[in-house]
């Protein structure tokens, strides 16, 4: 039972490895985008890398992980669990080890390898079984089993290895401390505790990572003799990740959980920040603006304080006075895409149609510059449907089915914007490769059922 077991568990590896990470939730936030870069653009420099983008999971797990391209996925529960930027620096440190050292690729051909052995094992156990050697056909399977995850996780182990020395290194080539880094190590060692995961070398071969005592002594001592160990955490860093936590927090648990941790008595930045979504998910408007306008008092130019007062007007029904602090929070951060779009959405709900000309302009700039923004293109799809433009809608519609990967639906507007738009223009060609796209991933779909 054990044996099948551990079968089971490298199997699952296997489902685990072939997971579309379209498939994870992902949460878009300008301030939290903005802050993942900063505190990741040092390191990224230091591991040679030109640009790695930071997504953000919506998973109460404690993960981050890499799935192919230059891309960091950090669960929101990591964010959640950290007490300081400096841990968080810590974990993108060791995942663009990763990256660097090309540990999906790699790890693709190990699973490959890793599966051929299993098929043969297999293939062995069926000719033995129809010789009539039952006992041997089970031994060569089991064996053949055994041999792949072993083989398997062995492989994995060393990239984790790997890819923790690869961290220290780009932490104090950055002149980063790696302090953060074991004080996360040990939160996740302190986690296996509690869930009674064994740190029992005997059962080491049956790990994708190293055993987590054998890391954090390692990594104590690299650390310790760094000549970064010693130096202070980035403050202005450290600001922005405890506003962008309490934010987080704010927005993802329940009001009510939301102000057991940040009480009215505390009225801390964070705090206040975490509570005006508290109140503004609990519909109540008024406590929600009463916190934002405090937070604008000790901060007026700050556009993502402008940016959440304009959230709360236009999703209470008041998009009209929704229009000063979004306009003014999208001049700030020179139109950042996602804040524009919501611009563009308060424009569009305001049902004036002398906006509309504005929300077109608005919201063509943010699909330029972010073109994986389904909001923004359905908010386009929106205006341009407004104004009669339905081939052009249809072609909006068309780019916001394919990111959320509604290939069906994808396929029958880019099939609808294509045959109605004049032939050889850039938005025709568009909508001739979506439906090139949908099509192909339909025949993947189909392939896989």
């Amino acid at each position: 039972m054990r044996f099948f077991s551990r079968l089971l568990a490298f199997l699952a590896l296997f489902a685990l490895g072939a997971q579309p990470v379209a498939a994870q939730s992902i949460l878009r936030d300008a301030e939290t985008e903005a802050l993942l870069q900063d505190m990741a653009t040092p390191l990224v420099r230091a591991a040679g890398l030109s640009q790695v983008d930071i997504v953000l999971v919506n998973d109460p797990s404690i993960n981050a992980f890499v799935a192919g391209g230059q891309a960091i996925y950090i669960h929101s529960g990591l964010i959640d669990a950290a007490d300081t930027a400096n841990e968080v620096q810590g974990v993108i440190a060791h995942e663009l080890g990763h990256i660097a050292g090309g540990h999906i690729i790699r790890g693709g051909e190990a699973m490959e390898s890793a599966t051929r052995i299993s098929l043969l094992s297999l293939l062995l156990g069926v000719g033995a079984a129809l010789a009539g050697a039952g006992d041997a056909a089970m031994g060569a399977i089991m064996a053949g089993q055994r041999a792949a995850m072993g083989k398997f996780l062995a492989f994995s182990r060393v990239q984790e290895s790997s890819a923790d020395a690869a961290g220290v290194k780009y932490l104090s080539e950055a002149g980063i401390s790696g302090r953060g880094s074991l004080a996360f190590f040990g939160k996740l060692q302190n986690q296996e505790f509690r869930y009674g995961i064994s740190q029992d070398d005997e059962q080491a071969f049956v790990r994708t990572h190293p055993l987590s005592g054998d890391r954090i002594a390692r990594l104590r001592e690299d650390y310790t003799r760094d000549s970064a160990w010693e130096a202070p955490d980035d403050a202005a860093l450290e600001t922005r990740f405890q506003r962008v936590k309490a934010k987080l927090y704010g927005y993802l648990s329940t009001p009510q959980r939301t102000l057991q941790r940040y009480p009215e008595s505390d009225q801390s930045v964070p705090a206040r920040y975490a509570r005006a979504y508290a109140w503004h998910k609990d519909a109540q408007i008024d406590r929600a603006l009463a916190e934002t306008t405090d937070l604008l008092a000790s901060a007026p130019a700050d556009p993502y304080f402008l940016e959440l007062e304009g959230q709360v007007l236009l999703e209470s029904g008041r998009p009209t006075e929704a229009l000063p602090a979004l306009r003014q929070a999208s001049a700030l951060t020179a139109h950042q895409p996602l804040i524009a779009s919501l611009f563009g959405h308060a424009l569009i709900a305001t049902e004036d149609r002398a906006n509309f000309a504005e929300a077109e302009q608005v919201l063509r700039a943010a699909v330029a510059r972010d073109r994986r923004n389904p909001f923004a293109w359905y908010q386009l799809g929106v205006v341009h449907e407004a104004r009669g433009d339905i081939p052009r809608a249809r072609l909006a519609s068309a780019e916001q089915q394919a990111m959320n990967r509604s290939w069906g639906e994808a396929l029958r507007s880019a099939m609808a914007a294509r045959s109605a738009l004049p032939e050889g223009t850039p938005d025709w060609l568009r909508a001739q490769d979506i439906e090139m796209q949908a099509r192909a991933e339909l025949e993947r779909e189909g392939q896989r059922r």
